[in-house]
């Protein structure tokens, strides 16, 4: 298995997607190209120590596509720049999936233009995992297109239960319609219009409009939403759990000797917490409904979350989520005429 690793425009630089680059071909036994400025790269893996340079290859990007910059003009202006040329190894087949942290505008824009959407998706979306108190669940969309329409919307739901079911091993995944109540006549009209049509779905176990608080409850497998709303509702969960994490901190250490023998009697549950909220065990989130395995990472990716992704990514190409996806949207869509 070769992963291209896009390492440029990062919120820490190239040094961290090159040590989680590093730490995955270790756990994982797979290859990694790295992606972006050779000279950067190289200066970088001097000062790595010992590593498996037979699985570690370098292709050269000189440009980088920046937060700030408007993603589809920058795609197509900017050529050279690393997420351009790391999903041009994907196209080509000389990777077998993509991982990026850099900008996620840029990352789906070159996904779209550079591989191309499966046959029958109207619009890609990304699957973001988050935790809930009984495993996992899948926020669809987190922030491909803030806007969509009703049908988007049903094929986020078929794409979302096939990563629940493929990737997160949950046989007939609960799919819910994120709304404002669980009554079938609330919500706004994008909603409204939805629901009915997620109802007669039949590639999905759909079990009707679900609320934000069923998203860390585990009643639910996939939530579906637009981009707009899932982006707002991810940045939240990280929000929340880095909160979590210092006010506990802080309750300890206020708490007095009392309380922090008590917390070193529950270390190794506190250290099972941490792990279950932490968003770098979860690795990336699937860019579903593009022709081959696209993993996007978030700007702020330390190695460990790169390490995670990787293999990720390697789940994601392994178990052919493109092709299950392929077949079940053009079911649905014969199934529609």
């Amino acid at each position: 298995m070769r992963i291209a690793v896009d390492v440029m425009g990062t919120d820490y630089g190239p040094r961290e997607i090159i040590l989680g680059s590093i730490d995955a071909v270790k756990e994982y036994g797979c290859s990694v190209v790295l992606v972006g400025d050779e000279h950067q790269i190289n200066e970088i893996l001097l000062n790595c120590g010992e590593y498996n340079n037979e699985k570690i290859t370098i292709v050269h990007a000189g440009n980088v596509i920046e937060m700030n910059e408007h993603p589809a003009i920058s795609v197509k202006t900017k050529q050279d720049a690393s997420i351009v040329v790391a999903t041009k190894l994907l196209h080509t087949k000389k990777c077998d999936a993509l991982v990026s942290a850099g900008s996620t505008g840029a990352a789906v824009a070159a996904a779209l233009f550079g591989l191309g959407r499966i046959k029958g998706v109207e619009r890609p979306a990304i699957a973001t995992p988050i935790p809930n108190v009984t495993g996992t669940t899948v926020v669809v969309d987190s922030g491909a297109k803030v806007d969509a329409k009703p049908n988007h919307l049903v094929q986020n739901a078929i794409m979302g239960s096939i990563y629940a079911e493929l990737i997160l091993n949950i046989e007939e995944p609960r799919v819910g319609l994120l709304n404002i109540g669980e009554e079938e006549i609330k919500g706004n009209e994008q909603a409204l219009a939805t629901y009915p049509l997620l109802k007669n779905t039949e590639q999905i176990h759909f079990i009707g409009n679900v609320e934000g608080r069923d998203i860390n409850k585990g009643t639910v497998d996939v939530v579906v939403c637009d981009g707009f709303v899932g982006n707002i509702v991810l940045k939240v969960e990280e929000g929340l759990a880095q909160a979590l994490m210092t006010l506990l901190r802080g309750t300890i250490s206020e708490g007095g000797i009392l309380a922090k023998l008590g917390a070193l009697l529950i270390k190794r549950s506190l250290k099972r917490l941490k792990k279950k909220i932490d968003p770098a065990e979860y690795g990336g989130a699937l860019l579903l409904g593009v022709k081959a395995p696209f993993i996007i990472c978030h700007g702020s990716s330390k190695a460990k979350s790169i390490k995670n992704a990787i293999g990720v990514a390697i789940d994601f190409a392994k178990k052919d989520v493109v092709t299950k996806i392929g077949d079940t949207v053009a079911v649905k869509g014969k199934c529609n005429n």
